[in-house]
């Protein structure tokens, strides 16, 4: 049986799913990104009571297809941005109407209607967290950081940064180090 979860975007979120399953001694095939699939059938009082757990932590069970739908934009997005290692730039539009055969216009208008931003700017939101996520590790150099999330140049990645932000990149980074340093007012 597949059942469907709103805002399951994160491994941690995979990780609270399967312990609120075993809890009711429910056996998973699968758990993924917005989707689980239990070897038993669920009966109601079962899904009520996964629901109410799953409640706690932000995660919601869905029945309706058009919110399957947006949770699948949503999933295909997340894994695309955080843990996808394609190396040649993507057409989301594309990709996701292929991926949900579905008209890009179509997903565009409904996920608009129900999230209340486009995808653009929901795209644009998750590729600014794993920046922050990128700039944290410091691993990369913000060059290898925009050629990875498929940035036009740094310029680019900064504008849209500061702009989400309020912050340079730079700056973000500084005041993340500070706090991990236990600086409270850097000069």
């Amino acid at each position: 049986m597949k059942l469907h979860i709103r805002n399951m975007v994160c491994i941690r979120c995979k990780m609270i799913v399967k312990q609120e399953l075993k809890k009711l001694s429910l056996h998973y095939l699968i758990v993924e990104f917005g989707e689980v699939e239990i070897l038993e059938t669920i009966n109601t009082t079962q899904l009520n009571e996964l629901n109410t757990a799953l409640l706690k932590y932000g995660l919601e069970l869905m029945d309706s297809k058009k919110s399957i739908l947006i949770e699948k934009i949503k999933k295909i997005i997340v894994e695309l941005i955080h843990y996808s290692d394609e190396p040649e730039k993507i057409n989301f539009s594309n990709y996701l109407s292929e991926k949900l055969n579905h008209n890009y216009t179509y997903l565009a208008n409904l996920f608009s209607e129900t999230v209340g931003i486009n995808i653009e700017h929901y795209i644009i939101t998750h590729k600014i967290e794993r920046v922050k996520e990128l700039l944290v590790y410091d691993e990369l150099s913000l060059t290898e950081i925009s050629y990875q999330l498929h940035y036009s140049s740094v310029a680019h990645l900064s504008n849209q940064f500061k702009k989400i932000t309020g912050l340079t990149p730079s700056h973000f980074k500084k005041l993340k180090l500070n706090r991990c340093m236990g600086i409270v007012n850097p000069v």
